[in-house]
């Protein structure tokens, strides 16, 4: 007991140096720092890259459903039948058909070229999130050619509620003088706002019955199928049991396999993020070696004297494992409830930022939401203050084994 109580007593006080030493002490600060400054930093990114990831999942499952059915032939036929069957899964909570296009919209301002989308209003509000995003109009007035619109296509088109949009598709109708696009006029009944803005600038609903009409198809056919599963993550392993199900006529598709480029490039931005904050941490584990070297030449003589008194070579090696892993745990956990406090309130911090100097940090139309989504999860960061600690000990091996080597007979010679 005496022998811990005197380590940890020596450990401690060589954190603070000499007034002749202040370079030491203040090196030593900046140790600390540098180890809290990459902690937090850590946390910070690793919450907004989750937080992006999370946000970008939603808004695309909010638009589409989690998994998707289509025929290979192009348009899927008879979809009553295959949407029984699809809903004979046990965890299938939804299903609807879809229909999927390309057309020109014009307004009372300009024309522009737009996605499109025949929904049945009462089976989509089971499978997306449009009902949710809906902020003028009702998903139910879908009928009758009636449409609803993005909330920038309906800006850039000029149109508002009650307006109306011609819709130009390449689905001609012959006559005398050759084929022409065929048009139809639609009513705006709503006007939605998902939260990204390629959704929003370019993507249409119209009903079902209407997508038939205007691409000229039987009542019986659509372009395929939305599901919607318990959870995603459920989602990939039903994809996987409805395409043996449904056999080689149809494709089935997860949301991860439709956006498989997508997510897979924010996983390795995550990943690369990483690596460049984790070495912010490694260089304060070098700078913690640093004051631990100058505190061991420092104290070369005190050190020679605690070996004349009988203090061992572990001791003294504990004495400066205790000293540099004060360091790295002040550190540590002040990056800890530094980067924790920011991953929590970042939008409010970053709204304040963009009130003061007048700014917009994320604009939608560049980078697909117009905020900062922060999420933590808590394996990451346990993995950032557990790789925190073992570099911020580690970093102290060295100048500890360099202490135990110190020759008093060499260090107290011309004492």
């Amino acid at each position: 007991m005496m022998a811990n109580h005197y380590e940890w007593f020596i450990g401690l006080r060589y954190l603070r140096a000499k007034r002749s030493q202040h370079f030491i002490s203040v090196i030593t600060l900046f140790s600390i720092g540098g180890v809290t400054l990459g902690v937090a930093a850590l946390i910070v990114v690793l919450a907004v890259m989750t937080g992006f990831r999370e946000e970008l999942q939603k808004q695309i499952l909010g638009v589409t459903g989690q998994i998707n059915v289509r025929s290979y032939s192009g348009r899927v036929t008879h979809y009553p039948r295959l949407l029984e069957k699809i809903k004979e899964h046990p965890k299938v909570t939804g299903a609807t058909p879809f229909i999927s296009g390309q057309a020109m919209l014009q307004g009372g301002r300009s024309s522009l070229g737009s996605a499109f989308r025949g929904v049945d209003p009462q089976l989509e509000k089971n499978v997306s999130a449009l009902a949710k995003n809906l902020v003028q109009g009702s998903l139910l007035d879908l009928h009758s050619f009636g449409i609803i619109l993005g909330k920038h296509l309906a800006l850039n088109l000029g149109v508002e509620l009650g307006d109306h949009v011609a819709v130009l598709t390449s689905t001609g109708n012959v006559t005398a003088m050759g084929t022409l696009p065929r048009m139809k006029r639609f009513k705006v009944v709503g006007i939605f706002d998902s939260g990204m803005y390629e959704y929003d600038s370019a993507l249409a609903y119209i009903s079902l019955e209407d997508a038939q009409t205007l691409l000229r198809m039987q009542s019986d056919e659509v372009s395929g199928i939305d599901i919607l599963t318990p959870s995603p993550d459920q989602a990939i392993q039903v994809g996987e049991e409805l395409s043996v199900a449904l056999g080689p006529t149809y494709s089935v598709q997860d949301w991860m396999q439709m956006n498989r480029n997508f997510f897979k490039a924010l996983q390795i931005e995550k990943a690369t993020m990483f690596t460049i904050l984790f070495l912010v941490v490694v260089v304060a584990a070098f700078n913690i070696i640093s004051s631990l070297i100058m505190v061991v030449m420092e104290k070369g003589k005190e050190i020679a004297i605690l070996k004349t008194m009988g203090a061992t070579s572990s001791s003294i090696v504990t004495i400066f494992l205790i000293n540099g892993g004060v360091i790295g745990i002040t550190g540590t956990v002040s990056g800890l409830i530094l980067g924790l406090v920011l991953a929590f309130n970042l939008e409010g911090f970053l709204g304040q930022i963009e009130k003061i100097f007048s700014i917009q940090i994320l604009h939608g139309d560049v980078y697909f939401i117009d905020h900062v989504p922060s999420v933590v999860l808590w394996n990451d960061v346990a993995w950032i203050v557990g790789i925190s600690l073992i570099l911020s000990l580690g970093a102290a091996i060295y100048p500890a084994w360099r202490a135990a080597g110190v020759d008093p007979v060499e260090s107290l010679r011309y004492e």
